[in-house]
């Protein structure tokens, strides 16, 4: 594999060594998305802005369908994902977090509530490190705050319902 095209990367690590398949692909996604934010959300059809990140940013990487399934999450949830955002960044209206923030929440909020693939705790944590790489001095924090906090309250009702109900007892 080649070498990577990251910035903020030493030049001498080949792309497995520094960045996990799944990371990257998160990273991908996070710059599509911020794309597509910072363009007015106009285009409705992202693929051409998918091939165009790989393209640019991770040419060797092969797993493209991680990537979209993320994007086309994020995309049909959108309203409802904001409203979490909102709701749980409430010192920050939603055009007041910068996009490379607000779409980083957007991500890690899909993943938190509506991929039930996903441990809460992988996408809180990627969330935070992919806003410590890409956001300002403060991200990391924000992102972990805002995530942390509907983590709290949204994961245990989640658990509740995935749990098994009680299998009645026969012996009586």
């Amino acid at each position: 594999m080649g070498k990577h095209n990251y910035p903020n990367y030493p030049k001498n690590l080949k792309y497995p060594e520094f960045m996990s398949n799944r990371h990257l692909a998160r990273t991908i996604a996070m710059q599509t998305l911020f794309s597509w934010d910072f363009n007015g959300k106009r285009e409705k059809d992202l693929s051409r802005l998918i091939e165009q990140n790989f393209r640019q940013f991770a040419p060797q990487f092969n797993d493209h369908g991680f990537v979209k399934a993320i994007i086309k999450g994020v995309i049909k949830n959108e309203a409802e994902i904001d409203k979490y955002i909102i709701k749980y960044a409430t010192e920050w209206p939603l055009d007041q977090i910068t996009i490379v923030d607000r779409n980083i929440l957007r991500i890690g909020v899909y993943e938190l509530v509506f991929d039930q693939d996903i441990p809460a705790k992988v996408a809180i944590n990627e969330a935070i490190e992919i806003a410590k790489t890409f956001g300002g001095e403060s991200s990391g924090k924000f992102v972990n705050g805002v995530l942390g906090a509907i983590y709290k309250e949204v994961t245990p009702v989640a658990k509740k319902a995935d749990q098994p109900a009680m299998e009645p007892d026969n012996n009586n």
